[in-house]
């Protein structure tokens, strides 16, 4: 009777998490519907850090396919709340009240975190990246950018940012769990930038000057990181005091 009850208890699972993901799915796909019918929009709001940039297309469906590439982004990005918010719903039953204090504050910090790194990226780091590259332009190398590798490009860069900006939130969850300490991260720092200069490789579009953006901020996050774990740990200890 037992093995049958852990066997529903399963499917119960498994049936939870179909209807989590189709909703998440639907809401995706909703925005995606509303956002291409405002895609001119979102096509100006993402060329704006590139200024007075025009964008080209070389064959025919690549500006429709890019329409809709744009508008499923936009789509997911928008959704993002409901995703979040489904995944709360769905692990929160199995959690006591103490875990759901950490895990429910810790998903809406990475939502938060995530959103500051997509907005460094377009109002900093991306405008200033567009511009560095335009400056190779000379007579007969004129820039022309189609709207699929631009899009690309640009995706690419606030989407890595969104990610690495979670940095301190990872070192912050490893310090509650004392596999890491701040004394640990400041010995390998060296180690670190050689991790940082890999990952920014890694994330960021092929090229040197992309990876070195991303290093700075990456460098900035771990030293962020250190402060919030020496915090953590060293509050951890008062309690364990007491």
């Amino acid at each position: 009777m037992k093995k049958k009850k852990s066997g529903q208890d399963l499917f119960d699972h498994l049936e939870e998490l179909r209807v989590r993901l189709v909703i998440c799915a639907a809401g995706v796909l909703v925005a995606a519907v509303v956002s291409f019918i405002f895609v001119d929009r979102l096509r100006d709001f993402i060329t704006r850090p590139g200024g007075d940039l025009q964008l080209i297309y070389v064959t025919p469906p690549e500006a429709l396919m890019a329409n809709i590439r744009m508008a499923f982004i936009a789509g997911f990005a928008f959704a993002m709340p409901l995703i979040f918010t489904q995944l709360v719903l769905f692990i929160s039953p199995a959690l006591y009240k103490k875990e759901k204090r950490v895990i429910i504050p810790t998903v809406i910090a990475m939502f938060v975190l995530f959103t500051l790194g997509v907005a460094f990226a377009y109002f900093t780091v991306l405008p200033f990246a567009i511009t560095f590259f335009l400056k190779f332009a000379a007579e007969g190398l004129t820039p022309m950018f189609t709207i699929s590798n631009y899009l690309a490009f640009a995706t690419n860069f606030l989407f890595a940012f969104g990610f690495v900006f979670q940095l301190p939130l990872v070192f912050l969850f490893l310090g509650k769990l004392n596999l890491v300490s701040a004394g640990f991260l400041r010995q390998n720092r060296k180690y670190a930038l050689l991790v940082i200069v890999i990952v920014a490789a890694i994330i960021t579009p092929p090229d040197v000057f992309s990876q070195l953006m991303m290093s700075a901020p990456l460098l900035v996050l771990y030293e962020i990181g250190i402060i919030l774990v020496a915090l953590t740990q060293r509050k951890q200890k008062k309690e364990e005091a007491k």
